[in-house]
């Protein structure tokens, strides 16, 4: 992960002018943070995610994409690994409201960033759900905010099933996120 510093912060017009490098930009407190692509385990389980995801909305009025996918939040714009909201609040190029969901999928470059400061960013946001997954681990850790803040909700590792009814029914189990 690479953080750009300036000496001015940095603006979403700055984030749409950067080229088109295969790396993931993001525009966090004023600063580009490029992170290089994720490897094997993190986009196995990012994929299986959001095919999951996509069945159980799949004819509903919510919609799931994958990233790279811009969401804004204020003057931060993020790129959660999943991300589930409206179909009405989707433009064309971007989320410009906060999601119902924001998944991240923790990295070796991202895994600090993504428990800490984007974490605090979607609860300022108002982001309702958020959910940690570490393909390492494997785990899933599920987040709801309560006034303000994220309250943990449930935690699962390895083999155990974690069942989910908010902001959506389904079932998860770590290991199964890793099969192909």
């Amino acid at each position: 992960m690479v953080v750009m510093a300036s000496s001015r912060l940095l603006t979403r017009a700055d984030l749409d002018a950067l080229p088109d490098d295969g790396l993931r930009h993001e525009l966090i407190d004023g600063q580009f943070v490029m992170s290089p692509a994720p490897g094997n385990d993190h986009q196995t389980v990012a994929g299986s995610l959001f095919w999951m995801l996509r069945n159980v909305v799949r004819g509903t009025e919510l919609k799931v994409l994958s990233a790279p996918y811009d969401v804004v939040l204020g003057p931060n714009v993020v790129q959660p690994d999943v991300v589930l909201a409206a179909r009405r609040d989707y433009s064309a190029d971007d989320l410009p409201v906060p999601p119902i969901l924001a998944v991240e999928v923790l990295s070796p470059s991202t895994a600090r960033r993504d428990r800490g400061r984007k974490r605090e960013l979607y609860a300022d946001a108002g982001v309702t759900h958020y959910w940690i997954v570490d393909p390492q681990a494997p785990s899933v850790t599920t987040y709801e905010l309560v006034d303000g803040a994220y309250a943990e909700t449930a935690h699962v590792s390895g083999d155990d099933t974690l069942t989910i009814e908010q902001p959506v029914s389904m079932r998860l189990t770590p290991t199964e996120l890793l099969q192909d």
